[in-house]
């Protein structure tokens, strides 16, 4: 639940045209997931589980990365905010 009022949070953020802070705060909901992921039991983990835990932390915590680091690093355009 929590991951999801995170994107909730970062997809509103994007549709009032602040796409960076958006972009950082659904990279960061995927940097939770990975971390629940991790921690969390299997009986508590919910739709967060997709495949094995060693590929979904891999796989959530690799995308959560490479959103921040895009969202971070791109400069100009017609959304420079």
């Amino acid at each position: 639940m929590m991951v999801l009022a995170v994107v909730a949070v970062g997809l509103v953020r994007i549709a009032q045209y602040y796409w960076r802070e958006g972009a950082v705060l659904v990279g960061g909901a995927l940097l939770l997931a990975a971390l629940l992921r991790a921690l969390l039991p299997q009986e508590r983990i919910g739709l967060v589980a997709i495949r094995g835990r060693g590929v979904d932390v891999l796989l959530y915590g690799g995308l959560g990365f490479a959103v921040l680091a895009i969202a971070m690093t791109i400069q100009g355009g017609p959304l420079n905010q």
